[in-house]
């Protein structure tokens, strides 16, 4: 998917927060923007929001010498999204169908994304958003899917949302192997192997790389084995808008699964911005 111009202005506040974060020196944050501002201006040359966003946040680590700039708000989001988990847990247990209620769960996690919302009273929300239906939802397709499956691959979005997404893994790891992917090394708010470690994840499923830096599955930019494990298993969920970004043209039917939180990501999934979509693409 080419990059939606929609995003540019979303990016260059992401940067600016980051540098914030990252020095409070004035000149090397007036550094930093200078050169996301030049790198933004070539964003034709760039095949996805992902990839221009990997390519701005490098400039946060280079000037600050900073390899994580959101560590500390992953770790708050982390910790914050692991007191919900009780919860999060009771509802996944509590509908009629504990696979949709799951699958909910898992999406809900996208409110984590403090790149997007970083005023965001994370717990006072959840309870009300985890009420809100899917507004697509291709449930019927994905478990007539896990009948002959027996891998499923969920590539991760935050930190935050990891511990949303476990309740999905615990689910899913019931019949079925279930492998989670993660960045290749820190990216925004985004998960790496040591944020799934630490919120536990790894007690329902493998955790791999993906290889790639980009806030977004970049097939191109993921390693040799990653591609191979992609192609490979039987079913794929991908969560979350950058790997929605990433992914929309891959060569195998996954599933989106996510909340659409821009005017462009709802239209080219036919919803509204706020709603809730798990989607096959084929």
């Amino acid at each position: 998917m080419r990059l939606f111009l929609d995003c540019l202005p979303c990016l260059l506040r992401q940067v600016l927060e980051a540098a914030r974060m990252a020095s409070t020196d004035e000149v090397t944050q007036g550094r930093i923007m200078d050169a996301a501002i030049l790198t933004l201006s070539r964003h034709r040359t760039f095949g996805s929001a992902p990839a221009v966003a990997q390519a701005m946040h490098e400039i946060v680590k280079r000037h600050s010498g900073l390899a994580d700039p959101y560590r500390d708000v992953k770790g708050r989001d982390m910790l914050a999204a692991l007191r919900l988990e009780p919860e999060l847990r009771r509802f996944a247990e509590s509908g009629p169908d504990s696979l949709l209620s799951a699958l909910k769960v898992s999406a809900t996690g996208n409110v984590m994304d403090s790149a997007l919302y970083s005023d965001l009273d994370i717990e006072a929300c959840v309870t009300a958003e985890l009420e809100k239906s899917f507004a697509w939802c291709d449930l019927d397709a994905f478990a007539r899917g896990l009948e002959s499956a027996s891998i499923v691959l969920i590539i991760g979005d935050n930190a935050g949302e990891v511990v949303f997404d476990k309740v999905l893994a615990r689910e899913l790891a019931k019949e079925h192997e279930v492998i989670f992917a993660v960045r290749g090394q820190p990216i925004i708010n985004d998960a790496t192997a040591d944020d799934a470690r630490f919120v536990g994840i790894d007690a329902h499923a493998n955790i791999v790389s993906t290889g790639c830096a980009a806030p977004g599955a970049i097939l191109d930019a993921c390693s040799d084995d990653f591609r191979t494990l992609f192609e490979s298993v039987d079913l794929v969920i991908s969560k979350g808008q950058g790997n929605f970004e990433a992914l929309s043209d891959a060569p195998r039917p996954l599933y989106f699964l996510l909340k659409a939180k821009c005017p462009k990501i709802a239209q080219a999934l036919d919803v509204e911005v706020g709603d809730y979509v798990f989607k096959a693409k084929a």
